[in-house]
């Protein structure tokens, strides 16, 4: 039936990500040979300057969440103005979204206690990377969120350009500067895949249901209807 084809897309979008979490958290757990294969492409990506430290800053929360609180801000204004139906919960689960970053971050770093390259004093509990989750979480509910208000192709391609950039420019410091290891950064790209997923379902789900009580008030409008607008006073 077509009102199965929905779930299963979302189940592949969140069911691989979440396969691949698995795997890598596996590996690192029990030190596995894609450990082997994560150190040594770190000792050939790591290379400290100043220009990865920057990078790697594009995943502070003090940089991320302020774009992504200003983009909550438009969406909810936009949808109060245009007197959408549910306006409030789009920008709800984009920050929910982000509180849930440090709620499953946290426990998963304390529970693996990875230590980190040796590009950073002795210490563990570098896994996930916190930088990039927050990162792929801030700016990609921004960008989520956005695209379904935006008209335009060409600003819409800009928008999803310049969020890569600025995702795969925090992974690449990150990496670079030798802040974590390349696995820790792609499952909290599988990580924040999942949650990103569950932005834009929310905001589809709240679109959908708008055209579809505008749709049946235009029906009743030109049935004849009478309506509040067109009732009699």
């Amino acid at each position: 039936m077509p009102v199965s084809a929905p779930p299963r897309a979302l189940s592949a979008l969140v069911g691989l990500p979440v396969l691949l979490f698995a795997l890598i958290t596996w590996q690192v757990v029990a030190d596995g040979p894609l450990t082997g294969v994560d150190e040594r492409l770190s000792g050939a990506l790591v290379h400290p300057d100043r220009f990865s430290e920057l990078l790697s800053d594009l995943g502070n929360v003090q940089v991320a969440v302020p774009v992504l609180v200003v983009a909550l801000a438009y969406v909810a204004w936009h949808g109060r103005v245009r007197g959408v139906d549910l306006w409030w919960l789009p920008p709800l689960a984009g920050a929910l979204a982000m509180v849930l970053v440090p709620a499953l971050v946290a426990p998963l770093k304390e529970w693996t206690d990875r230590p980190g390259t040796p590009a950073v004093p002795p210490a563990t509990g570098y896994y996930p990377s916190g930088h990039t989750a927050t990162a792929v979480v801030a700016y990609g509910a921004a960008t989520v969120l956005l695209l379904g208000r935006l008209r335009a192709p060409a600003v819409r391609r800009t928008l999803v350009v310049l969020c890569a950039l600025l995702v795969l420019g925090t992974s690449y410091g990150l990496v670079r500067r030798g802040y974590h290891w390349p696995l820790d950064v792609v499952a909290s790209w599988c990580l924040g895949m999942v949650l990103l997923t569950g932005v834009r379902l929310v905001d589809r789900r709240t679109h959908r249901r708008t055209v579809s009580d505008v749709s049946r008030s235009t029906r009743r409008s030109s049935s004849g209807t009478p309506s509040s607008s067109n009732g009699p006073s």
